[in-house]
């Protein structure tokens, strides 16, 4: 509040922003004891708003409604991008001296990364995702364990909460990628090729959890899916797909070189709901699934995420790469973390334990297994923690 910039929501269609900002927001506002009277809150796509749509027309209100005395006035615009010249309106807010902005919109313009670039770096951006599983937890009436199947099969959109049986929750899912993502997508892109940029993201969403690269992408297209593409078109839809925050990319890091590696990465659904159902539920991998909710976990608390890799040798002395699945970097904190969806017994916890063990520095480093487990320590300095104790609190791994 009060930065000097327009407050800009962003974040997947459905996600809850326009819920954030008129009525969680407003109800902020009265609690602070702001009256009413300092309170505009526009929705764009009401009817009877529609001649605000006139960027004259609507400076002309903001202008009326904050007068001017020097007490602040806070401006909430929903679907803003129904606005002509939006841009350009968001920028003159900027030169009321008492006008405090806040907006958010629906479509993939004005949901896209370069949002800033968009509002010429007058912008601060405040990203919402879906739910995560402790917010989703709160509303569900059910046992942990019961709440966990639910969210990792349907993922977090908070519409779902609404739903009381799995064909709606299943329709709701498709029915959001086909008529909305996919929409918005195709029209800001003019994409004809329907069929080849939803193969495109299924395979995708097959490979989560899996090192792959452009190359690997357009081959699959071409061995198993009997389809031409170019690696061209592969790395401009991927973009469409990052830009609409439907997938995000965690880059692949060489550990001990300290530097990045750009022949390979992984993508991960921002909602692991909208993975399942592009793959019509079919291919639940468990491990996988633990491993897409963690690495959102982590950036909706603000950790930067790449994938670790480690060069070692085999008995043998040939090379090989064991890999750390995130690398969780914030400020000047690090945390390497592993997650292991289940360890049967001791040999497969000295696996997941391998590359940790092989890192060499001083940050922490944490083993996340499925279910309930106290934090603990080891005799290596590596923490044991439960998945259900990390989602309900991501600052145990401290």
């Amino acid at each position: 509040m009060h930065n000097g910039l327009v407050k800009v929501v962003t974040g997947i269609r459905r996600c809850g922003k326009s819920f954030l900002l008129n009525e969680l927001f407003r109800t902020r506002l009265l609690e602070m004891g702001i009256k009413e009277e300092n309170m505009l809150f526009l929705k764009m796509d009401d009817w009877r708003n529609r001649i605000l749509h006139n960027p004259d027309k609507l400076l002309d209100k903001i202008d009326a409604f904050a007068g001017n005395n020097s007490q602040m006035h806070y401006v909430v615009i929903d679907e803003v991008q129904m606005v002509d010249h939006f841009p350009d309106v968001l920028n003159s807010l900027l030169h009321f001296d008492n006008v405090d902005p806040y907006v958010t919109g629906s479509n993939s313009r004005f949901l896209s990364t370069d949002i800033a670039t968009e509002f010429r770096g007058r912008s601060y951006e405040i990203h919402l995702a879906p739910l995560s599983f402790a917010e989703f937890q709160s509303a569900f009436e059910g046992s942990v364990q019961d709440a966990w199947d639910e969210y990792s099969l349907y993922g977090g959109m908070p519409g779902l909460l609404k739903l009381n049986t799995e064909e709606k929750k299943t329709s709701h899912l498709r029915q959001l990628f086909n008529t909305v993502y996919l929409r918005d997508i195709m029209e800001r892109n003019r994409i004809e090729n329907v069929p080849e940029i939803k193969e495109l993201i299924r395979v995708m969403a097959s490979s989560v959890g899996s090192l792959t690269n452009i190359n690997n992408l357009t081959n699959t297209f071409a061995s198993k899916k009997k389809m031409s593409i170019t690696n061209k078109t592969v790395a401009s839809y991927i973009k469409y797909f990052e830009e609409s925050f439907i997938v995000e990319q965690a880059l692949r890091y060489d550990i001990r070189g300290k530097q990045y590696i750009g022949a390979q990465s992984k993508y991960y659904f921002q909602d692991i709901g909208l993975r399942n159902a592009l793959l019509s539920f079919r291919q639940l991998d468990k491990g996988h699934i633990m491993e897409n909710v963690i690495y959102n976990e982590l950036r909706q608390n603000g950790f930067l995420v790449d994938v670790g890799d480690i060069e070692t040798r085999t008995p043998t002395g040939s090379r090989t790469h064991l890999e750390v699945d995130f690398i969780a970097n914030k400020g000047s904190h690090r945390y390497y973390i592993q997650s292991a969806y289940q360890l049967q017994d001791t040999e497969k916890e000295e696996h997941e334990k391998r590359s940790l063990l092989l890192i060499g520095d001083f940050f922490k480093k944490v083993l996340i297994v499925s279910g309930h487990y106290p934090p603990m320590l080891d005799d290596y300095g590596i923490t044991t923690i439960g998945l259900f104790q990390f989602l309900a609190n991501p600052n145990v791994i401290e």
